[in-house]
């Protein structure tokens, strides 16, 4: 009989003859049978938690499941807070930018680097800018040119339909 619930099989829930027990001091108790570690842990007002169940035999640990529950969710939340997520921020622009312009644009790109994102840097073209890509090339290079802090090109100025884009991100600090 399969056990739907998800985490670890506690008390009743442990259906195997013996169990490798810990006791709630750490000790180690050597295989006692299930039903000798239930009532070994309703003596202590504790539960019978099985922490290892692949092992044969199950190692199972006499504990407070509430207090242990606490503190298995406590250290996934810290772990989760140590995560750095990386957002892709995306600049826009057309192949007529003026010089202002852009510098402003690449200031952006520079304080997105700066921050640890990913910079999608596009160009839109519109109606018979799109006989001259070669200007939204011009323009992604003089923005490359324009930023000071070192980056990857993750990938490479290309056309996707309208649309002319580049991938940087800022190079690993070692």
């Amino acid at each position: 009989m399969a056990d739907n619930n998800k985490g670890p099989r506690i008390n009743e829930r442990i259906r195997v003859r013996e169990v490798r027990l810990i006791d709630n001091e750490g000790n180690q108790m050597g295989i006692v049978p299930t039903l000798e570690a239930l009532k070994m842990a309703k003596d202590r007002e504790l539960d019978l938690v099985e922490v290892a169940p692949t092992a044969n035999p199950p190692v199972c640990k006499i504990l407070d499941f509430g207090k242990y529950r606490f503190e298995q969710e406590k250290k996934l939340r810290d772990s989760k807070k140590k995560q750095k997520v990386l957002k892709l921020k995306e600049i826009r622009m057309q192949p007529k930018i003026g010089p202002g312009d852009l510098d402003t644009k690449a200031k952006h790109v520079q304080e997105f680097l700066e921050e640890g994102n990913k910079v999608k840097v596009t160009i839109r073209f519109r109606g018979r800018e799109l006989a001259h890509t070669d200007l939204g090339f011009g323009v992604l290079e003089e923005v490359l040119k324009r930023l000071t802090s070192a980056y990857v090109i993750e990938k490479p100025a290309a056309m996707e339909g309208k649309f002319m884009s580049m991938t940087i991100s800022s190079k690993a600090k070692n």
